[in-house]
């Protein structure tokens, strides 16, 4: 079994959802009491989150390269970045290491593929839903990425960085991001994506009128098809 190493933190609330998530594949798919060879490095995350909100992006990248770097001389085999957001400097990851990091949109995009849609729905953080690191890597897959409008996607970035990487889960957030859903489906988007590992503790599939994808968990899974040699 080869080694996942993950970079954490970003909040610490999704990267539980990750360790998890690695751990039961492996034992679905061999069985018994088995679980993944991993190892996690976590970061301060008010740090990373003060970085990120006076643009110091450089520093970002240098600080979590840091960390794939710490986890390379652990042993790791592959990289994840447990965050939409922070994938941003993945590339600066790469080039500070000698393993390969496993983007999250390309743990997204095939199963867009694979489901056969031509149009999606994209929420996250601002950062995710205006810039390109995610919309235009997805895109390359084939297919349409949108987005809600201006004053929506204030109100989903809002709740990210007010509630959710703070662990509070409030039932009105719950109904604003199950009506942007249905405005995305309003709009012909087929299926939305979770570009924010932390929106898959407030809502699923059993709340919204069209599928969501969990990211984190399908980058997840994807880091647990490598370590069992899957992929």
């Amino acid at each position: 079994m080869r080694t996942i190493g993950l970079i954490g933190g970003l909040s610490w609330e999704s990267t539980i959802i990750y360790y998890q998530i690695i751990n039961q594949r492996v034992r679905e798919r061999l069985g018994g009491s088995h679980s993944a060879n991993s190892l996690i490095w976590s970061v301060d995350y008010t740090t990373v989150e003060d970085l990120i909100f006076a643009g110091r992006w450089d520093e970002v990248g240098t600080m979590l390269a840091d960390a794939g770097g710490k986890l390379e001389r652990m042993g790791a085999e592959l990289l994840l970045i447990c965050s939409n957001t922070f994938n941003r400097v993945s590339d600066e990851v790469a080039r500070g290491t000698g393993v390969p990091v496993l983007h999250i949109a390309d743990a997204v995009g095939p199963e867009v593929v694979s489901r056969g849609w031509r149009k999606v729905g994209l929420l996250g953080t601002r950062f995710t839903m205006e810039e390109p690191f995610i919309r235009d890597r997805l895109a390359a897959y084939g297919f349409e990425v949108v987005v809600p409008g201006r004053e929506r996607r204030e109100l989903v970035h809002r709740v990210i960085f007010e509630e959710l990487v703070r662990g509070v889960l409030r039932p009105s957030s719950k109904e604003a991001y199950v009506e942007i859903v249905a405005e995305l489906a309003a709009e012909g988007a087929e299926g939305v994506i979770l570009g924010c590992t932390e929106i898959e503790l407030l809502i699923s599939d059993k709340d919204t009128v069209i599928p969501v994808l969990p990211s984190a968990r399908l980058h997840a899974e994807a880091a647990a098809g490598f370590a069992l040699g899957e992929s």
